[in-house]
């Protein structure tokens, strides 16, 4: 059964840090695009960064460039988006989604297409 499971969200200050994990489970996973989106309340969802199969390649939003850092492990069927510099506007639940097959980054982010979505994480950036 395909999965892509997201865990590590949770409430953090401003300037704090969280790192989201997307553990994988039901495809070949170093075949595909991952990438983690974003939706805040009322606001339409955004893709945040994407990694190529390989993790030579990634694509960041430019709200986020030099804060996120994702990455993948092949081996674990695992990837994780490192997040500091947290601040409010990150607020939002965060979701892990699957590139459809052998698309790219370019193909990918930030505006899909996804064949397959995680159930989201909740990250809530307030003082």
């Amino acid at each position: 059964q395909l999965q892509l499971v997201e865990s590590g969200g949770g409430l953090v200050q401003p300037g704090g840090s969280l790192r989201l994990s997307c553990a994988a489970s039901g495809f070949t996973f170093d075949s595909y695009t991952i990438g983690w989106f974003r939706q805040a309340p009322g606001k339409e969802r955004e893709g945040v960064s994407c990694i190529s199969r390989g993790a030579s390649i990634t694509y960041y939003a430019d709200s986020v460039k030099g804060r996120f850092t994702i990455s993948r492990d092949n081996a674990k069927n695992t990837v994780y988006l490192q997040m500091n510099s947290l601040k409010p506007e990150d607020t939002a639940v965060y979701y892990c989604a699957r590139g459809r097959p052998l698309a790219t980054v370019r193909a990918t982010c930030p505006a899909g297409p996804i064949d397959y979505w995680g159930q989201g994480t909740q990250v809530t950036v307030s003082s």
